[in-house]
C-alpha cells in the first residue's frame, strides 16, 4: 500500500474542507482507497491528510493534479504545502 501525505496550513478550516470534499469524484477516480483527514488538537488552522493506493503510479499522478489546484488557490485557502510518499512495510490491528 501506497501513502500520500499532505499537509499544510488553511486560512479557514471549515471552507477549506468544503473544497476538499468537492474533489471526491477526483480521489475516487484517482484511485485513492480510503483517505483520513486531521488536524492538531492545538492548531485548527493545520490539515494533514493520508490518501491510500494501491499504487505508487496512482500516488503520483493525484499528487500532480492537487499540484495544479493548489496552483489555484495557494495563499487563499491553504499555504505552503508539503507532501511525502511512503509504502506500508507493515500493518495490523491491535486486538482489544
Amino acid at each position: 500500500m501506497i501513502i500520500l501525505h499532505i499537509e499544510h496550513t488553511v486560512s479557514n478550516f471549515d471552507a477549506w474542507k468544503t473544497s476538499f470534499d468537492g474533489y471526491e469524484e477526483f480521489r475516487q477516480k484517482s484511485g485513492v482507497r480510503c483517505y483520513r483527514v486531521s488536524r492538531p488538537v492545538n492548531n485548527p488552522n493545520f490539515a494533514m491528510i493520508d490518501l491510500e493506493f494501491d499504487s505508487l503510479n496512482e500516488a503520483e499522478t493525484l499528487l500532480a493534479g492537487v499540484q495544479q489546484v493548489w496552483q489555484r488557490v495557494g495563499g487563499t485557502l491553504m499555504h505552503s504545502p508539503q507532501w511525502r510518499i511512503s509504502e506500508v512495510v507493515e500493518a495490523q490491528a491491535v486486538p482489544g
